[in-house]
């Protein structure tokens, strides 16, 4: 027999993840109140045209924003007011200014901030790029005859670096203190080409050294690397990852090494009424290893709260979750000057055995990852002919069997 909704299930975080666990918990069958609590005063939006795009001036900061089902039209919004505390036993969440929220059950959606650099120097000039006001002031800043300099390049700092060259800003440098752009995620082949590909447009690299400091008075004027060098710098973006938001659930004897970790319905520190979704999310994921990771792709955060609502639905409503495991495939895009990457799977995996499936690399192509010689990742480099081919190579990963125990 299963208890009437009644109570208030409390989403900590207004970003996608979060927007989708409301949508996913009325899907669910979860008609008791819904109060969405976010740290930004911006109803939620879509992060990635941020450091394309929006940022080239494509697509208007307006056109950010995602539109919530209907059955979401009676969720309470509370922007603007951090979550700053948890008491998860007691049930209660402390939000920035005081108030006091009660849940009978919790969605952990606070995803990530930008990681910044504490090295010495002025902070003025230098920005990130995670939410709208950081794009607005980034945007702002590349304009032609500025010098820019790229510290890490990953997808947004090498995302970053093609935007601005689009803009006419015609000196960027890109700095990270690996051989290759996006080698973690790629793997040599890939960035390798992705390297002659960038510095063929026009893109500079300072690669294998690391910033040791910032020069400048009031102002940023230059990015001094480790070897002494220093690059010259109008404006400087530091594309150097992420860091789960997470302080909020400090006290309550849960593991936040690297995000929230979860057990494999997505429930967290073992307990029925709280779940994570999202960035801040570190899950095993039944397809693979069952190592719980953060992923950090587009396709996560619905994901996430497609299956968490589900669990924590049934949790509220007296019953049990499927037990069928958490197997999703993730998925991301990369748009980089007139270039896409397109991946599916778990492409970090399959490092030892990277091969060309289709194509060539110095045009279109698809390179496979493999595990034991098993397809775990795919991911395309080039137009659509490409992205294409890598679709194909989805279904081969959707086919294979997830492991149920």
């Amino acid at each position: 027999m299963t208890r009437p909704h009644t109570g208030r299930v409390v989403v900590a975080g207004a970003s996608m993840g979060g927007l989708r666990a409301a949508e996913h918990l009325r899907a669910a069958g979860w008609t008791g109140p819904i109060t969405v609590v976010g740290a930004e005063p911006h109803m939620p939006y879509n992060r990635p045209p941020l450091s394309k795009e929006v940022l080239a001036g494509t697509d208007s900061f307006d056109s950010l924003a995602l539109t919530p089902k209907a059955s979401t039209a009676d969720v309470e919004w509370r922007l603007g007011a951090a979550v700053v505390s948890a008491d998860l036993d007691r049930r209660r969440l402390g939000l920035e200014g005081g108030d006091v929220l009660a849940f009978d059950g919790l969605v952990a959606a606070t995803g990530v901030r930008a990681r910044r650099l504490n090295h010495p120097g002025p902070t003025a000039g230098r920005h990130t790029v995670r939410t709208i006001d950081d794009a607005r002031a980034l945007a702002g800043a590349l304009v032609p005859g500025a010098r820019v300099v790229v510290v890490g390049a990953g997808f947004i700092g090498c995302e970053v670096a093609a935007t601005a060259l689009g803009l006419g800003v015609r000196d960027v440098t890109v700095v990270d203190p690996e051989p290759l752009p996006m080698l973690r995620a790629l793997g040599d082949p890939l960035a390798r080409e992705l390297l002659r590909r960038h510095t063929e447009r026009g893109v500079r690299f300072a690669l294998g050294d690391g910033v040791a400091g910032f020069s400048g008075a009031d102002r940023v004027t230059g990015v001094v690397l480790g070897d002494g060098t220093t690059l010259s710098a109008d404006v400087v973006v530091e594309a150097v990852g992420s860091v789960p938001n997470t302080e909020w659930l400090q006290g309550n004897g849960l593991d936040l090494s690297d995000g929230v970790r979860t057990d494999r319905h997505l429930r967290v520190g073992g307990l029925p009424h709280v779940v994570a979704v999202g960035d801040v999310a570190r899950f095993p994921n039944a397809r693979y290893d069952g190592v719980p990771r953060r992923v950090e792709h587009w396709s996560i955060p619905t994901d996430t709260a497609r299956h968490a609502a589900r669990v924590l639905a049934a949790h509220l409503a007296g019953g049990e979750p499927d037990p069928a495991p958490f197997a999703p495939l993730p998925t991301f895009w990369s748009d980089q000057h007139d270039l896409r990457l397109q991946s599916f799977g778990s492409p970090a995996l399959g490092m030892a055995d990277v091969r060309v499936l289709e194509g060539d690399l110095t045009g279109d192509a698809v390179v496979g990852y493999h595990d034991d010689g098993t397809l775990v990742g795919v991911v395309a480099l080039g137009g659509p002919a490409a992205v294409g081919a890598a679709a194909r190579h989805r279904a081969q990963l959707v086919r294979q069997p997830v492991p149920t125990a």
